[in-house]
């Protein structure tokens, strides 16, 4: 047994998840010097950002669906590999097609790391220690959401948007040879007999469709990816028509939210871990922990009646403290459900269905700012997460291991008698 070894592996987890927030946000900036030197209209950016968002979509499930046949290890090499190689050629991009072309495939390779992240947390990680582990692997994201700004300003500076493409995307390849080296014993905390290979008995899409907990997670994810796509594209624009914030305080207030979530992501994984320790039950614990991050998005409608706005910052870090509580309790759940065999598909189709819903629905947030105000908006971000409490509380009156394919591995097995 290794722990040295299962946390370097949570650690590179990190560092995927920092770099895939990190790689699609760096056009965000980019695309002001691009949008001059090659014309690209602002028409044409949205259509480069929906292709993006249409490949991201699909290849959550698909990219999902490979990784529970070929493994973690693999899958994620590729999905990495993927989208770094796409990131670089950003850099030598000349014409709206090939931009239109190079960002689809970066969606195309982002789809897999989250359900990819998923698959290798429980493979490594009992039912004590899978919470914080899936905590800090998707913490990566807040991260790399805080820092992808200055970074990228930073790259642009000193080395043109050019290499605000290039370089992380070669430390993404850097990534995939660490990646690749890192040898995986056979043994490990969460498995007493393990697989002589990553890829394990696989489960059809039409057994897991018949599966209420699947439409559960996947309703769930469908309700709430558009609030959390809210807050990320939508809290500069705000801070900006409504709380006349000037271009440069945004940048100083705009990363304080992103830090929130992934210290929340950490703690509240720690927090899931504590409570079984104290022995709570795997269900009592993962509910107990997203019931409060429930609680606390109520606090979302006062950002538009507060007068300050260092308060309504205040009110956004809390609400996305509380999403980082809850998404990594989320996936969790579902990997003490659905275990080696189906997580990373179940995490797959509900990432799928959250960024169609954020596609179809962000446009809509649009005319609702137009007519009326952010007001609406704040107020379904805070009862929102209440609602897929109740659902979740309602429709999965206990979270645990189901029994899935023709027979029950020793993991499934194993969780099912100590749950």
């Amino acid at each position: 047994m290794n722990k040295t070894l299962r946390w370097l592996i949570v650690f590179l987890l990190f560092i995927a998840t920092g770099l895939s927030f990190l790689d699609r946000q760096v056009l965000s900036i980019a695309i002001i010097k691009i949008q001059q030197e090659f014309h690209i209209t602002d028409v044409q950016y949205g259509m480069i950002n929906t292709s993006f968002l249409i490949s991201y979509a699909l290849m959550f499930t698909l990219g999902g669906w490979l990784i529970d046949r070929v493994g973690g290890k693999l899958g994620l090499a590729i999905s990495v590999g993927l989208w770094s190689i796409a990131n670089s050629l950003h850099a030598v991009m000349t014409t709206f097609s090939q931009l239109l072309t190079f960002r689809f495939f970066l969606g195309m390779g982002e789809g897999g790391c989250f359900p990819g992240a998923a698959w290798t947390v429980y493979r490594w990680f009992d039912k004590e220690e899978r919470a914080l582990a899936n905590g800090i692997a998707i913490g990566g994201s807040a991260i790399g959401a805080v820092v992808a700004p200055p970074l990228t300003i930073w790259l642009s500076s000193n080395y043109g948007w050019r290499g605000g493409f290039l370089i992380p995307g070669l430390i993404g390849i850097a990534w995939v040879i660490v990646w690749s080296l890192t040898p995986w014993k056979k043994e490990n905390m969460a498995t007493v007999v393990q697989p002589q290979s990553d890829a394990t008995e696989t489960v059809s899409f039409l057994e897991l469709l018949k599966k209420r907990p699947t439409w559960v997670f996947i309703i769930i994810r469908f309700l709430l990816d558009p609030v959390f796509y809210f807050m990320m594209f939508w809290i500069p624009k705000y801070l900006s028509s409504v709380r006349n914030v000037s271009f440069e305080e945004i940048g100083k207030l705009f990363w304080i939210p992103f830090l929130a979530l992934g210290i929340a992501n950490i703690l509240g994984g720690w927090f899931s871990g504590q409570l079984i320790a104290h022995q709570y039950s795997v269900n009592k614990a993962r509910k107990t922990v997203m019931g409060i991050a429930a609680l606390l998005t109520l606090s979302a409608p006062a950002i538009s009646w507060v007068s300050t706005v260092d308060v309504a910052v205040a009110l956004m870090a809390v609400f996305m403290f509380a999403h980082g509580f809850w998404i990594t309790n989320y996936i969790t759940s579902i990997s003490d459900m659905f275990g080696q065999k189906a997580t990373s598909t179940i995490v797959g189709l509900s990432g799928t269905a959250g960024a169609i819903s954020s596609l179809l629905l962000n446009p809509l947030m649009g005319v609702v700012i137009q007519r009326y105000s952010y007001t609406p908006l704040w107020i379904a971000s805070g009862l929102l997460y209440p609602l897929a409490f109740i659902l979740l509380i309602t429709l999965i009156p206990k979270i645990k291991a189901l029994s899935l394919g023709a027979k029950q591995d020793s993991i499934d097995a194993m969780d099912s008698v100590i749950l």
